[in-house]
């Protein structure tokens, strides 16, 4: 048996607020041993993802550019990132808004304000989901969805 060394995982944050997208960063670098990328918007998290290859996606709702379920939409319909962990973390905190996010295939839907230790455990919580249980989840929410119509 080789011991492989322990990578970090690799994050994305994707939010317009700068101070914010610093703030968690620091935070999620310093204190939780995370490698971490940002994006400015929704179509830069888009193209960043795609340079990057990050382990999970952390994504605001009300962005310019591209939103954040329209993100969420674009990176579950591509295979090559389908299987990626993606938290929703907003201020849209309504019934409607969190069935709107979970309808559009994301892990977990978070509210802000939440803690940056809060966020690390969400991440580390959402990188142990297989691509097996997250594909079921997805199979459920097209399912869902289908049934509502």
């Amino acid at each position: 048996m080789t011991n492989q060394p322990f990578t970090p995982p690799l994050v994305l944050l994707v939010d317009d607020i700068p101070d914010l997208l610093f703030a968690f960063a620091l935070h999620l670098e310093q204190f939780e041993g995370m490698r971490v990328i940002t994006a400015k918007d929704g179509l830069d998290g888009l193209e960043r993802f795609f340079e990057v290859h990050p382990d999970c996606v952390v994504i605001d709702v009300k962005m310019p550019q591209l939103d954040g379920y329209q993100l969420t939409r674009a990176l579950r319909g591509d295979p090559a990132s389908a299987h990626i962990p993606l938290i929703m973390l907003t201020a849209m905190t309504q019934d409607h808004d969190r069935k709107i996010g979970l309808a559009s295939g994301i892990d977990r839907y978070v509210a802000k304000p939440v803690k940056p230790s809060e966020l690390a455990a969400i991440i580390r919580d959402v990188l142990r989901i297989s691509a097996a249980e997250r594909d079921q989840h997805l199979r459920q929410l097209a399912q869902d969805e289908e049934q509502s119509h």
